[in-house]
């Protein structure tokens, strides 16, 4: 079967694994489409380990006035405050 690939970008990044492996564009093309559903079929947990491991390293939220710790950073005293009942 002959591919007709019609982008020229897709085409040469196509033609890269066939280079080294001596597989057809369409072994390739299937390689890469088996690659992503595998891909896609993992959790969200999965998926989101990395940044579940920094949330993690990062430690619990911690709970302040943010306006007034925003207004120190910036110079800004005096300002007026956030009311919180």
């Amino acid at each position: 079967m002959t591919d007709h690939i019609k982008n020229p970008e897709v085409d040469k990044l196509t033609g890269e694994p066939v280079s080294f492996s001596g597989t057809s564009k369409g072994e390739a093309n299937k390689s890469a489409s088996e690659h992503e559903t595998a891909q896609s079929s993992l959790s969200m947990r999965d998926r989101m380990s990395k940044s579940l491991a920094m949330v993690q390293a990062a430690g619990p939220f911690a709970l302040g006035d943010h306006k007034r710790e925003t207004d120190e950073m910036w110079g800004e005293h005096g300002c007026s405050s956030s009311t919180r009942p």
